[in-house]
């Protein structure tokens, strides 16, 4: 018995002892970060770089400030043409072969364009003059001494005849096209007016009160008669 005993002591003595199990072990050492280390040279030229991009930008602007100071913005909501349309339509009398109408609307309707066509594509020439209404819509204004049956729906964009309207102390002709746009048509002393756009039909009526006027201020327009064909 007393030898069995010696070989187990000597088996126990020889076994490994787990180092998880010792409780005198001291921890692994923790692995430190490596911070990079930049050349000299290389940051000086990266400072370099950025330097040279602010001074580049500054530059740029100190361009073009002047620029930007000489031409302000518009104080209003859009560009606004100053047209005068009693002297563009002046202009017009000796090609025309008539006085076009110049309504005078005074501050409440203003023009942005009025031009004389020759009307080489239609055969038709016209006046025409364009009106921004108070209400900021807008109504194109066309007279001729040549109008015809195909023109007219042009010019009214195939509408139908939806009644009469005064204005002036005249009967226009109403057309409406039922998708907003509407036009009234005017012969009245030689020519044929037509108003067309966007409006309400009482900045139509207002407009085409002072068309009348204007009408009835300008002379009469005569057509001369068609020489006879020689037999």
């Amino acid at each position: 018995m007393g030898d069995y005993r010696g070989v187990s002591e000597t088996q126990d003595q020889s076994a490994p002892t787990s180092p998880a199990a010792g409780h005198g072990s001291s921890p692994a050492p923790a692995t430190q970060a490596v911070k990079p280390v930049i050349p000299a040279a290389a940051a000086k030229r990266a400072n370099a770089s950025v330097i040279g991009m602010i001074v580049a930008l500054v530059v740029s602007i100190a361009a073009f400030l002047p620029i930007v100071l000489m031409n302000p913005s518009p104080k209003t909501d859009g560009y606004r043409p100053n047209i005068d349309v009693s002297a563009v339509a002046t202009h017009a009398v000796d090609v025309a072969g008539f006085t076009p109408v110049a309504p005078e609307t005074g501050d409440t309707f203003k023009p942005n364009y009025a031009r004389w066509e020759a009307g080489t594509g239609t055969g038709v020439p016209t006046w025409e003059v364009g009106y921004l209404t108070p209400k900021e819509a807008f109504i194109g204004l066309v007279q001729t001494r040549k109008a015809n049956p195909t023109w007219l729906l042009q010019q009214t964009k195939n509408a139908p005849v939806t009644g009469n309207r005064n204005a002036g102390g005249q009967e226009w002709e109403l057309r409406d096209t039922g998708k907003g746009e509407r036009s009234m048509v005017l012969n009245h002393r030689g020519t044929t007016v037509v108003l067309s756009g966007s409006a309400q039909l009482d900045e139509f009526s207002v407009l085409a009160a002072a068309v009348v006027k204007s009408l009835d201020s300008n002379p009469v327009v005569t057509v001369s008669p068609s020489p006879s064909p020689k037999p």
